[in-house]
């Protein structure tokens, strides 16, 4: 029996039941239920607990933090408001692909073009799953900036003198920000790369500012299909409000697919957990997907075909 589909919007239907989405092997227990047509759970008994199965308690509603240190964004963090708020599968945040006229992006004509080229599982273009042209759905690197617009969980950062590292429980990866005063390699990138190139600076003693370039065109935007072209530059303003909280804004710069920029996120809180907390593992497995399709997919499209 298949114990984990690795299909990242396939279980992100199950992340919104609520598996811990990605090549789990245990749901985050006791709450919820797989099952979409279970009756209704009250959230805030569920336990929350790490990838070494340790239970998390929540910080006192009337826990003081202490200022937050100066140039230091390291620690492992998660969604402030619970990992769910991360998971964000009808696309970025702040834009989700619900209809709404206030959430339409400011699409090119190309933008609008490539867009709609799209398959994805999830938003007002979505269709049947086991139809769709996810990249991610084919085990490639969900990429940047998607890796924090699509199943945002737990991520470690460690800090040396040259480079800020960030570590993901999604897609089990990592990424290095120069912080050494280098400029880019080169305005014309010959090696596009999945997770771009990135540079940082400090803006003041709690604020980072990490811009990404020379981003590979494969990737989506997000969960829903949003494009990029090779002129994507994605902004990143870290913000340490406090000793335990975080906030992280995101800006998507492309004018061959958007006629001006956009916040995907805008302050977007993540707490600090304690110091023993583990990273669950979440990865696609070449294999699972091969399963997956032989069990779901190929018979869905037989159905759909008739």
């Amino acid at each position: 029996m298949l114990s984990r589909f690795v299909v990242p919007t396939m279980v992100l239907v199950a992340s919104m039941f609520s598996f811990p989405a990605r090549a789990q092997n245990t749901s985050r227990t006791p709450f919820p239920a797989p099952d979409p047509g279970a009756p209704p759970v009250d959230r805030s008994l569920e336990k929350h607990i790490d990838g070494w199965y340790k239970e998390v308690p929540a910080p006192p509603k009337d826990q003081k933090a202490a200022p937050a240190p100066r140039h230091d964004l390291s620690g492992i963090w998660e969604p402030a408001a619970g990992w769910r708020d991360g998971v964000q599968f009808l696309g970025a945040k702040e834009y989700p692909s619900d209809g709404k006229p206030e959430h339409q992006l400011p699409f090119t004509p190309l933008g609008e073009k490539t867009w709609k080229s799209h398959k994805p599982g999830f938003g007002t273009t979505e269709v049947p799953i086991a139809l769709n042209n996810d990249p991610f759905d084919m085990c490639d690197p969900i990429g940047l900036p998607r890796i924090e617009l699509f199943n945002l969980r737990a991520m470690q950062i460690l800090q040396t003198e040259k480079q800020v590292m960030v570590f993901y429980q999604n897609d089990r990866t990592f990424r290095s920000i120069w912080a050494d005063g280098r400029d880019f390699p080169n305005k014309n990138i010959l090696e596009p790369r999945w997770y771009g190139y990135s540079i940082g600076k400090w803006q003041d003693d709690t604020t980072f500012v990490v811009e990404t370039i020379g981003l590979d065109e494969r990737t989506w935007i997000d969960n829903v299909g949003r494009p990029h072209s090779d002129e994507l530059k994605v902004t990143e303003t870290w913000h340490r409000v406090d000793h335990d909280i975080m906030e992280l804004t995101l800006t998507i710069t492309d004018p061959k697919m958007y006629t001006k920029p956009w916040n995907a996120l805008n302050k977007f809180r993540m707490r600090l957990q304690p110091a023993d907390f583990d990273l669950r593992e979440m990865l696609c497995s070449p294999s699972e997907q091969a399963e997956y399709d032989k069990l779901v997919s190929k018979p869905t499209i037989a159905t759909h075909k008739k």
